[in-house]
């Protein structure tokens, strides 16, 4: 499957952003789908991650808990990242990533579980 994230952009402390990923093919939803993220200087971080298909599990990093959503539209073969209350310290390169799988509830935070990655938006907070 092939990605490419859009969204990204200057904001100010405390505003909103909303995150899209494209996904091609024809098997989006048998896809673990997530964000990643990474600041200059700093490792790539987890973000969130949602399931395939059929049950919808999401799991966040706490850093972003309350005030990011990830959801997906598999009709339209889309992921989204809505960003909330938005602080500088989120200022990164933000990727998605899938990754195919048959368990119905598998959710993964890693890196290394991902095989497929789109190029990154830039999202910049100002204080």
């Amino acid at each position: 499957v092939q990605l490419q994230a859009s969204g990204g952009g200057l904001v100010q402390a405390g505003d909103s952003l909303r995150l899209a990923c494209a996904a091609s093919g024809r098997t989006f939803s048998s896809y673990v789908m997530g964000w990643f993220r990474q600041a200059p200087g700093k490792e790539r971080e987890f973000v969130a991650a949602i399931s395939r298909s059929g049950v919808s599990i999401t799991y966040y990093a706490d850093s972003v808990k309350g005030r990011f959503t990830i959801s997906r539209d598999n009709a339209k073969n889309m992921v989204y990242l809505q960003m909330n209350s938005l602080k500088p310290e989120d200022t990164a390169v933000y990727c998605c990533v899938a990754k195919s799988t048959g368990n119905y509830k598998a959710v993964y935070t890693q890196i290394q579980s991902y095989d497929n990655w789109g190029q990154g938006t830039q999202v910049t907070v100002s204080s």
